[in-house]
């Protein structure tokens, strides 16, 4: 997961761009070079290493092959596994790995690299996606089985999430500290020329290259020689760069930009589906919102519907609970959704000693109600700080709003010196609340500091009690209700990914098959006019 860490998103735009790049086109056989734009909330990961990753960008979707590939669908393909079995009773998975691949550095893929992969993840901050393994037995060359602690109905999800990505042994062991950023060696479609942290990645094609996945349109090595991915923080420039030709593809348009993108002859537009949530966090460990009264009143005082209407222009929907509409565990019990009841929340306030003042601006034991509000300098969520502290201001709270960079504002969460927190994740499975709300990733990702028994009971079974997949959504469905009920969370918007390509250069096709998790909305493919 962190996928994730997309404060993303944690909205982070992280794109099943290895099926999408490796089929592009050139017009003729001149030499080509493509320049996508990351979203704002890619920029500043650290490394490309996927194993000790929590923020990483689509360059790593590009390097590293995964041993499943999901649709959009949510059905899981052959990649580096050409076949797996598992047992009726969950405790073994057996995997049929494809023959004569080989990694950027020339060393084989095969069993043995597996059993290493997945002991990498031990102690790392990724851990939890492999957790649930006791050992990897070699069987022959290309065939491994994983014999299970517990029986992991993730499993699949997990082995297709660009965090389980598989990096060469040999380049890995070598490189120590460094791989990632000096040295990252996959057996993906492209592999690393350079990486400048918090500037660009450049990638050229991998040409041996030829075990896409069964979902990619082209198996083969691409067709693109380079790639340069560069990171633009502020969105006004990367918009410029786009409307202006320097970008073939902008990644996460933001909502002011549509119409001027739209207008462009040249600029085609593609909405993907929802995998993410805006959100309000809490820092639930310090005063005022350790009170959870003062928790619920925040909740109710806050209207959803001119965050829609205003921000996004009608785009998405309004969120009221934590999880993505389309994913069974959304479906919580309806009276525990969190809707606008300013009346409700002026009550709450009163009734906990907080009197409003001649300015209307509410204290108690001599202590004026104010908080400190944070937020990426991104406009949309700017714009969601500002109608907050509208709405904020008029049930009685002072609100005092600070604006970072993406990149910044995931370090000043590490320090907790806030009260109440702009978010949006990008992730469209429901172990994204475990990610942000474990005790055990306190302060980061759980910047909510959130620590209650009773709902790292409700977690535990969750992520590890589970069978099978009904048991899964049904305890995390419960886990959900658990948090809904002490208001560790506003949620606020759910919203649709917006891409833009150059359409002078690039097509999209209509259909979008492969996905890979993380931050952002995907492609499937891309070719060259």
């Amino acid at each position: 997961m962190n996928r994730r860490e997309f404060l993303l998103s944690s909205s982070a735009l992280v794109l099943a761009l290895s099926s999408t790049f490796s089929s592009i086109r050139p017009v003729n056989a001149a030499p080509l070079e493509a320049v996508i734009v990351l979203s704002s909330d890619e920029t500043g990961a650290p490394h490309h290493d996927p194993i000790r990753g929590t923020v990483l960008s689509v360059a790593t979707d590009l390097i590293y092959d995964r041993l499943i590939a999901m649709s959009n669908e949510h059905t899981f393909h052959p990649h580096l596994a050409q076949s797996w079995q598992e047992s009726e009773d969950g405790l073994t998975w057996t995997f049929q790995l494809k023959q004569n691949v080989r990694f950027h550095d020339g060393e084989p893929f095969n069993a043995d690299a597996i059993v290493w992969w997945i002991s990498k993840f031990e102690g790392s901050a990724n851990q939890h996606v492999s957790d649930a393994i006791d050992r990897v037995v070699v069987l022959d060359e290309h065939s491994v089985r994983f014999e299970m602690k517990r029986p992991d109905p993730n499993l699949l999800y997990n082995l297709a999430s660009y965090f389980m990505g598989i990096p060469s042994p040999k380049a890995y062991e070598a490189a120590g500290e460094n791989f990632g950023v000096t040295v990252a060696v996959g057996t993906g479609a492209y592999k690393l020329e350079s990486f400048a942290v918090g500037q660009e990645t450049v990638l050229v094609a991998n040409e041996e290259y030829a075990w896409g996945s069964e979902l990619s349109e082209n198996k083969g090595a691409p067709a693109i020689p380079r790639l340069v991915l560069r990171e633009i923080q502020d969105a006004s420039t990367a918009f410029l760069e786009m409307n202006s030709g320097g970008a073939d593809i902008l990644l996460g348009v933001p909502t002011e930009f549509v119409p001027q993108l739209t207008a462009n002859g040249e600029v085609e537009l593609r909405n993907m589906r929802a995998t993410g949530v805006s959100y309000l966090q809490f820092n639930s460990s310090a005063a005022p919102f350790s009170d959870p009264v003062l928790r619920q009143a925040v909740a109710l005082a806050v209207d959803q519907e001119p965050i829609l209407k205003a921000v996004f222009s009608g785009s998405g929907a309004t969120a009221h609970q934590f999880l993505v509409s389309s994913l069974e565990e959304s479906k919580v019990k309806p009276e525990l959704l969190i809707h606008n009841d300013v009346a409700k929340a002026k009550q709450l306030l009163d009734q906990a000693g907080w009197k409003p003042g001649a300015d209307g601006i509410r204290s108690k034991d001599g202590a004026a109600l104010k908080i400190k509000l944070w937020s990426t300098s991104e406009t949309a969520y700017k714009r969601i700080a500002e109608i907050v502290q509208a709405q904020l201001r008029d049930v009685g709270f002072f609100v005092d709003i600070t604006l970072y960079d993406s990149a910044s504002l995931r370090d000043a969460l590490r320090q907790g010196e806030y009260d109440l927190v702009v978010s949006h994740y990008d992730w469209d499975n429901a172990d994204i609340l475990s990610w942000f709300f474990s005790a055990k990733n306190i302060p980061h990702p759980n910047s909510t500091r959130w620590n209650n028994p009773v709902s790292e009971q409700l977690r535990e079974d969750a992520e590890n009690g589970s069978r099978n997949w009904r048991e899964r959504v049904a305890k995390y469905t419960k886990y959900q209700e658990n948090l809904l009920q002490n208001f560790v969370y506003v949620p606020l918007h759910e919203f649709e990914k917006t891409i833009a390509v150059n359409s002078s250069r690039l097509v999209v096709p209509k259909e979008i098959r492969e996905v890979t998790l993380g931050s952002a909305t995907l492609l499937d493919t891309v070719w060259q006019l």
